[in-house]
């Protein structure tokens, strides 16, 4: 099993903070790495941001074993090490263990809010998988990574948004069934984070797009490997960009039955990272030389139509 120190880049530090100090570093960090979700986090209550702060920080130190800087240069086997390591450390601060100042939010955060083990495993399950399919010849394939390494996210968080009491506190409330949603709220969120990186995906040997669809629409790996853009690779992302489009209308299902203090977050998230698909059809599909985001001024913008749909149940 890899030391701490193997992978000290990923491990947060064990400087010894405060839980108040602990939850202004995940703040910060989410601020810098994750701008349009870390706008909707700021609609919700502080317990409550506090802890998807912590959820963010967590999920992110879990990609950058396989993704940062220094993972690009490591062989497979250290990766792996580390990953099993970071596991066995998850596991430990499940059980109430704290050797960082991360592990002090999540220790509090898993408390308060009754975290689920399995998620955060599923999740390391999918950094696995980084290391063992750099290509996926189906979309089924895709869709296990895309559950693993962010539908589990959904999973994560719905304990922190709550239900909405309506729905609990009488014999005849209808069901409230959020995990569905949240986990389809994640696999888009993901399609949607394939489609914006494939230029970026490319130069590290990936191809996430199922192989069985690219040559489906006369396009070819050697053709995205080189950044041709031409009307088979248009149609072709156009297809990709309606499914992901289906799984966020998929994820909206559930958002009414959420708490009132979550639903206004949750649906300027949602509707904030689904503008990213009309971005990149603004760009020609040309995500190969530009990165689509969604402008400061169109999420102000987005923010009353967010809060009208958020009253709606």
């Amino acid at each position: 099993m890899a030391s701490v120190s193997s992978f000290s880049s990923v491990m947060p530090d064990a400087t010894p903070l405060s839980l108040k100090e602990a939850f202004e570093r995940c703040r910060a960090e989410t601020e810098e790495w994750a701008k349009t979700f870390y706008l909707g986090t700021l609609l919700m209550p502080v317990e409550k941001r506090q802890a998807i702060w912590a959820i963010y920080v967590w999920c992110r130190r879990t990609d950058e074993i396989m993704d940062s800087p220094e993972a690009l240069s490591k062989p497979k086997e250290q990766l792996l090490a580390e990953l099993d390591a970071w596991e066995h450390h998850t596991r430990a601060m499940f059980e109430g263990r704290v050797d960082t100042w991360l592990d002090k939010v999540m220790v509090d955060t898993i408390h308060r809010f009754s975290q689920p083990l399995q998620p955060y495993l599923d999740m390391i399950d999918g950094m696995r998988m980084d290391l063992t399919s750099l290509r996926y010849e189906s979309f089924s394939d895709l869709q296990l990574y895309c559950y693993r390494v962010a539908g589990t996210v959904g999973l994560m968080s719905e304990k922190v948004m709550g239900i909405d009491d309506c729905y609990t506190s009488a014999p005849w409330s209808e069901e409230a069934e959020t995990s569905g949603a949240a986990v389809a709220l994640g696999i888009a969120n993901q399609l949607t984070n394939i489609l914006r990186d494939v230029g970026e995906d490319r130069q590290r040997g990936r191809i996430y797009l199922p192989l069985d669809e690219i040559n489906g629409f006369g396009y070819s790996e050697s053709e995205l490997l080189d950044g041709v853009i031409n009307d088979q690779w248009r149609n072709l992302m156009a297809f990709q960009i309606q499914r992901a489009r289906d799984w966020f209308k998929r994820s909206e299902s559930g958002v009414r039955f959420l708490a009132p203090d979550a639903r206004w977050p949750v649906w300027t998230s949602l509707r904030l990272y689904r503008g990213i698909l009309s971005r990149i059809e603004n760009n020609d599909y040309d995500v190969f030389n530009y990165r689509a985001f969604v402008p400061r001024y169109r999420k102000l913008i987005d923010l009353p139509f967010s809060f009208i749909l958020s009253q709606a149940k």
